[in-house]
């Protein structure tokens, strides 16, 4: 029976792979960075042009009139004690932005006159330039 050599890599082989390796993730980093503020962007775009929207359009046809400011959108979740024709809830959990906090709403809204203004106020959580909202 013939006896098999197994021979090991080299320093050098070693070496070689681990700079390939190297390589690639050096050229694929770059373009990952950022994606997941993009991200998280376009999920509060898609809650607030959609998802929250769509709740409170179902809120609006069952009780006339979109909800207060006071009343916030607290009440897609929970039946408010002055409404009778209440038919929720509209939303499955209480609707937070990607970075953790609740989605700012205004009715009658200050932009959108005719009805009301939902935003996040995005990553920084202050009112700047990159702030998600329903207008513009």
């Amino acid at each position: 029976m013939k006896k098999l050599k197994f021979r090991g890599f080299t320093l050098i082989e070693l070496m070689l792979v681990v700079i390939i390796i190297g390589a690639l993730v050096a050229m694929v980093m770059p373009r990952l960075t950022g994606r997941g503020e993009q991200a998280r962007a376009a999920a509060a775009r898609a809650d607030i042009m959609s998802n929250i929207a769509t709740a409170l359009k179902l809120y609006e046809l069952d009780n006339g009139d979109f909800p207060s400011t006071e009343e916030g959108l607290n009440v897609l979740l929970n039946k408010p004690s002055s409404s009778e024709s209440w038919r929720g809830p509209y939303l499955e959990k209480k609707p937070i932005d990607p970075w953790g906090r609740e989605y700012k709403y205004k009715y009658p809204g200050e932009h959108r006159t005719a009805d009301y203004d939902l935003y996040s106020l995005g990553k920084d959580g202050v009112e700047s330039n990159d702030d998600v909202k329903n207008w513009e």
